[in-house]
C-alpha cells in the first residue's frame, strides 16, 4: 500500500508538471517527454476496476508524425535527395535487420547500445545500428568496388536520447583526421591497445569539459596524466591552413608518420575547399573524434550555431536560455570496412556522411511555427465541386478525367455537399482551384474555374481544363 501512495503522489506532482508546462506553452517535445512520464507512472498504478487499460504512448524515444509534421518532413527529404541526385547518386536498401555477427565488433564502445533480437529460426539477429556498415556488407557481397549511393531508412539504438529542439541556426562544418587523432596519441605516449578508448573520451569534448574528460581518461581509463595533458594541449586547437602548416612544423607530429599523412591530406582537403569556396564555414578541430572504430581517415561534422540575430535577441531577452542542438549530420572515411567482409579481405575504399534528419526535422518545424507559415499537407491542384445537388456521377467523371490527366483533384465524399463547405474545405486545405460543374455548365460543355484566393471565376472548355489547371498550378 506505502508503495501504490507513493506511486500515487509521484504521479500528481507530474500531472501538476505537464499542468504547468502546458500553461507555459512549453514545446510540444519537451511536453509529450513529460506526459511520457506521466504515462508510465500511470501504468505502473495499473487499474483500480480490475479492468485491463492500454497506456496509449509511443515507446522512449520515438514519436508519431501528424500529416503537417509529415508535410514538413517530407520537404526536408526531397531537399536532401535532390542534392544526392544533383551529385549523381543512385539509392539501395537493406534490410531492417542483419546478422547478430555482421555488426558485432564494429562500433567500439557504442556495440552495448545494438538491439539485439530472439533467435528467429537458428540465426541471431540485431536490429541495425547504422546505414554504414550494412553497406559495407552489401557491397562485399555483390563485389561492387565503385558505387555512388545514398540510403535513407531508419536505424535502432539503445539510448536515451534527449529529444531537444532546434531554433534558428546555421550550419558549420568541422573536420579532422583520423591518423592525426591517432599520431597524436602516439606522440603523447597513449599506449596503442588504449587508443579507441581514449578516443571515444576525446569525442565527448563537444558537449562535456576538458577537465571532466581527462578526468575520464585519467580516473576511469588508466591513462597516465602526463600524457592527457599533452593531449590537452593539441584537442584544444582549431583553425584551418594556418593551423595545418603549424602543426606540420610540430616537433613531435612531425617526426610521426600517421599524423604527418593525415596532415597533408588535410592540406590537400582545404586546397580543394578554398576552390569551391566554403574554407569560411569549415574548421579544422583537433577534438572531432567521432568515436566509431571503423574510421580510417578524414572525419567530420556539421553542427548548427546561433546566429548573430539570434544571439542578440537573447543578449536582450535574459529569460531565454540558449538551446544547443549540435550535429546535424557526420561522417568520414572507412577503407578497412569493406574488407572486414570480404574472404580475401580486399580493401575497398569508402567515404560517406550521415544526416540527422531529426535534428533538422525539428529545427524546421520550428521555424514554421514561429513563423506561423500555413503548410499544406497535400498536392491536391483542384477540388471538384458542384453547385446543386445529384450531380455526384458528374463528379465522378470529370475527377476521373483529372486523374487520368495526371492532376492531382478531391471531390467531397457527401452525396450533396452544399457549394459553400466545399468551398471552406478548400480554403482550410489550401487547395488552390475550385472546378465547378452545373447543369447550365453541363450543357455548355464547360466547366467554372474558381481561383481561392482572389475568387475569380472564369467558363473553361472540357477540353482545355486540365491544361489550363496545369497552368495555373505550376508554381506550386
Amino acid at each position: 500500500m506505502a508503495e501504490r501512495a507513493e506511486l500515487e503522489r509521484a504521479a500528481a506532482l507530474q500531472g501538476e508538471k505537464v499542468r504547468k508546462l502546458k500553461q507555459e506553452k512549453a514545446g510540444a517535445e519537451q511536453i509529450a517527454e513529460e506526459v511520457a512520464k506521466l504515462l508510465e507512472l500511470k501504468a505502473k498504478l495499473g487499474p483500480d476496476d480490475g479492468k485491463h487499460k492500454f497506456v496509449l504512448k509511443t515507446p522512449k524515444g520515438t514519436r508519431d508524425y501528424n500529416p503537417k509534421q509529415m508535410a514538413i518532413r517530407e520537404k526536408v527529404f526531397n531537399t536532401i535527395i535532390n542534392c544526392f541526385k544533383r551529385h549523381g547518386a543512385e539509392t539501395i536498401d537493406t534490410p531492417v535487420f542483419e546478422l547478430k555477427e555482421t555488426l558485432t565488433g564494429k562500433y567500439g564502445e557504442d556495440s552495448k547500445l545494438i538491439y539485439d533480437l530472439k533467435d528467429q529460426g537458428g540465426e541471431l539477429l540485431s536490429l541495425r545500428y547504422d546505414l554504414t556498415v550494412p553497406f559495407a556488407r552489401y557491397l562485399a557481397m555483390n563485389k561492387i568496388t565503385n558505387i555512388k549511393r545514398y540510403h535513407i531508412a531508419k536505424v535502432y539504438r539503445r539510448d536515451n536520447p534527449a529529444m531537444t529542439r532546434g531554433r534558428y541556426r546555421e550550419f558549420y562544418q568541422c573536420v579532422n583526421d583520423r591518423r592525426i587523432l591517432d599520431g597524436m596519441f602516439a606522440v603523447c605516449g597513449v599506449p596503442d591497445i588504449q587508443f579507441r578508448t581514449i578516443c571515444s573520451s576525446v569525442d565527448k569534448l563537444d558537449k562535456t569539459p576538458w577537465e571532466e574528460v581527462k578526468n575520464e581518461m585519467v580516473g576511469e581509463k588508466g591513462l597516465a596524466s602526463e600524457a592527457a595533458d599533452l593531449i590537452g594541449e593539441y584537442v584544444q586547437n582549431n583553425g584551418g591552413l594556418d593551423l595545418i602548416e603549424k602543426l606540420l612544423k610540430d616537433p613531435k607530429l612531425s617526426k610521426n608518420k600517421l599524423a604527418l599523412d593525415g596532415l597533408n591530406d588535410m592540406k590537400t582537403l582545404f586546397q580543394y575547399l578554398e576552390l569551391f569556396g566554403v574554407t569560411d564555414r569549415i574548421s579544422f578541430d583537433l577534438s572531432l573524434a567521432r568515436g566509431l572504430d571503423y574510421y580510417t581517415g578524414v572525419i567530420y561534422e556539421a553542427i548548427l550555431i546561433q546566429n548573430q540575430g539570434e544571439q542578440q535577441q537573447q543578449q536582450n531577452d535574459h529569460t531565454e536560455e540558449s538551446v544547443s542542438v549540435g550535429s546535424v549530420a557526420g561522417g568520414g572515411r572507412y577503407d578497412g570496412l569493406v574488407g572486414m567482409f570480404d574472404p580475401k579481405g580486399r580493401k575497398v575504399p569508402c567515404v560517406g556522411v550521415s544526416i540527422g534528419i531529426e535534428r533538422i526535422f525539428s529545427i524546421m518545424e520550428q521555424k514554421a511555427e514561429a513563423s506561423e507559415e500555413k503548410i499544406r499537407t497535400t498536392e491536391t491542384q483542384v477540388l471538384v465541386a458542384a453547385a446543386q445537388k445529384k450531380l455526384l456521377e458528374e463528379r465522378m467523371k470529370l475527377i476521373s478525367e483529372l486523374w487520368n490527366a495526371g492532376v492531382k483533384a478531391e471531390l467531397l465524399y457527401k452525396k450533396n455537399p452544399k457549394l459553400l463547405n466545399q468551398l471552406q474545405y478548400c480554403e482550410e486545405s489550401g487547395i488552390p482551384l475550385v472546378a465547378i460543374i452545373g447543369e447550365q455548365e453541363l450543357k455548355d460543355g464547360v466547366v467554372k474555374l474558381r481561383d481561392v484566393s482572389t475568387r475569380e471565376e472564369v467558363d473553361v472548355s472540357r477540353e482545355n481544363l486540365v491544361e489550363e489547371i496545369q497552368r495555373r498550378t505550376s508554381r506550386f
